[in-house]
């Protein structure tokens, strides 16, 4: 017998119960767990990955904004997530995470939005993690055509997926390898670069000529969605060795690392390479080639490569678990609940998610943030806001890890993400906003049918 981690948990709609197994129930088909080592790796490999991707906030926001950004975004959107996520992952340690928070503190409706939306926006991500691996691919093989490249984008859906089904241990240490591999070059420029610093990095602190909006709205989005995810990792709690205290931990050294990943390339970058007006997606490799030479520039573009495979590992780990506990609630069809024989892990959830990545692989990275910053703020507001209703109405609940600070602490790490997500919403250009608005609107839409469905089934 296995020991069960039970949590119930009554809101005004309904008795919530949630199981975790804390213990593998035999050897022919357990979940090999992932410790603290791993679980580090594939966090800051699903949140940050590497500096790339980054770039374009230099030409849009300016220099000097971008770098204030990378310092100042962190302590209002992913320290308080950071703190809210370790606190309700001691409580709730369940597959599912942050979307069993939601349904928990706020009931089925909130609940079920909080994972349709944190799912929707996986397909946003996860088909062009693959595509930019395939164009940095081009750099190598520029006579690629275009079929040639969506067969190697989902070449590389399709290895990863055959990864992911072998588990989070394998996840992790694929994670460990790739994010090694990539420090090694970043790490080489930034010391390269720092003996050869000729520019402000500072300077201009916004482009000249530039609207408003472009400068605080969308820069502001593409640093939110840097700093995203942190509450993504919850939703593989019961795959973790001793969760309680080994997701608290990984996030107080993911977080600190995740702003040095970020900001040190692109101080040194500016501070060496200069030309500012160039940054555009892939300028890391043109200054590393800049600072010290083709063979930089070479290792680099390999390492931003390597970056999107780890991205898309990662992310297809953390959010093919969402439809798993969402059938497991009568949300989706019971079949994606089935677990893999030998790996026990959910196949049929993680295939499903891959195959919508990939018929999306020909989609741009940069097209859809403005769209996937709508569902992840949605989502990330939810979070945050379950932890202040759970803090309030579930007081008997064990809390290992809570957030410092007693009540100003709590009103913090809920009211700073609230307020960043509303000023980057408003600051979105209008594909964002009437894109991200339609994505929105779906989630209730879907809810209510499903809804409708389930009342004509029963009578």
């Amino acid at each position: 017998m296995s020991a069960v981690f039970r949590a119930t948990i009554t809101n005004q709609k309904s008795t919530i119960v949630f199981h975790a197994s804390l213990t593998t129930q035999n050897k022919s088909s357990a979940l090999r767990k992932a410790s603290l080592f791993y679980l580090v790796f594939v966090m800051f490999s699903y949140t940050t990955g590497g500096p790339f991707g980054l770039e374009d906030m230099v030409t849009t926001s300016g220099p000097g904004m971008t770098l204030i950004y990378l310092l100042v975004l962190p302590f209002f959107w992913c320290i308080p997530v950071s703190l809210v996520s370790a606190e309700l992952t001691t409580v709730m340690p369940v597959e599912g995470g942050f979307y069993r928070w939601t349904r928990a503190a706020f009931g089925d409706f909130w609940g079920f939005l909080a994972g349709w939306w944190n799912w929707s926006a996986s397909f946003l991500l996860g088909g062009a993690y693959a595509v930019l691996f395939t164009d940095y691919l081009v750099y190598y093989l520029p006579k690629m055509t275009w079929w040639e490249h969506y067969l190697v984008s989902l070449a590389l859906i399709a290895v990863l997926t055959w990864i992911n089904v072998r588990g989070i241990q394998m996840v992790g240490q694929v994670a460990t390898a790739l994010e090694i591999f990539i420090f090694v070059p970043v790490m080489t420029m930034i010391v390269i670069a720092l003996f050869h610093w000729q520019h402000n990095p500072f300077v201009p602190w916004v482009p000249p000529h530039q609207a408003t909006f472009k400068i605080f709205g969308v820069g502001l989005a593409l640093g939110l969605w840097l700093y995203s995810g942190y509450e993504q990792l919850s939703t593989v709690a019961e795959e973790v060795e001793n969760p309680q205290q080994a997701y608290p931990r990984a996030l107080a050294l993911v977080v600190p690392l995740s702003i040095a990943a970020y900001f040190l390339p692109t101080l040194a970058g500016l501070a060496s390479a200069g030309n500012w007006e160039k940054w555009h997606t892939g300028f890391f490799s043109d200054a590393a080639r800049m600072i010290g030479g083709p063979w930089l520039g070479t290792w680099m573009t390999l390492a931003a490569m390597v970056g999107n495979v780890a991205l898309l590992n990662s992310t297809i780990l953390t959010t093919t678990r969402m439809p798993f506990a969402m059938a497991e609630d009568g949300y989706l069809p019971e079949v994606l609940t089935r677990k893999h024989s030998r790996y026990a892990t959910p196949w049929l959830a993680i295939v499903m998610s891959a195959g919508i990545y990939a018929l999306l692989a020909w989609q741009s990275l940069a097209q859809l943030i403005s769209v996937y910053i709508w569902l992840r703020s949605a989502t990330t507001v939810l979070t945050v806001l379950s932890a202040w209703k759970l803090r309030h109405t579930q007081l008997e609940l064990k809390r290992s890890f809570t957030v410092p600070g007693g009540r100003a602490g709590l009103l913090y790490v809920v009211g700073a993400p609230v307020v960043m997500a509303l000023v980057a919403l408003l600051g979105s250009d209008r594909f964002g906003m009437i894109g991200g608005a339609v994505a929105i609107v779906v989630g209730p839409a879907i809810y209510w049918i499903l809804r409708h469905k389930s009342r004509v089934a029963k009578t």
